[in-house]
């Protein structure tokens, strides 16, 4: 199961009535975006913890 960052939403079409879920999958999240919310002291820990693996997984960014 793909590991999320924030709650899932449940949105209205406008258009055609329905309602669409949208899901909030740390995999989608630009990377600058994740280092910006890292660095951020409003983080909660578990989810800089998520976002150090996701960055680890990436590759390219070294935590010292």
């Amino acid at each position: 199961m793909p590991i999320k960052l924030g709650k899932s939403v449940t949105v209205k079409n406008r258009q055609t009535g329905k309602l669409e879920t949208q899901h909030n999958y740390i995999h989608i999240v630009d990377k600058k975006e994740l280092i910006d919310k890292y660095n951020n002291s409003n983080t909660r820990k578990r989810d800089k913890q998520k976002i150090k693996n996701e960055l680890i997984k990436r590759g390219g960014v070294v935590f010292g």
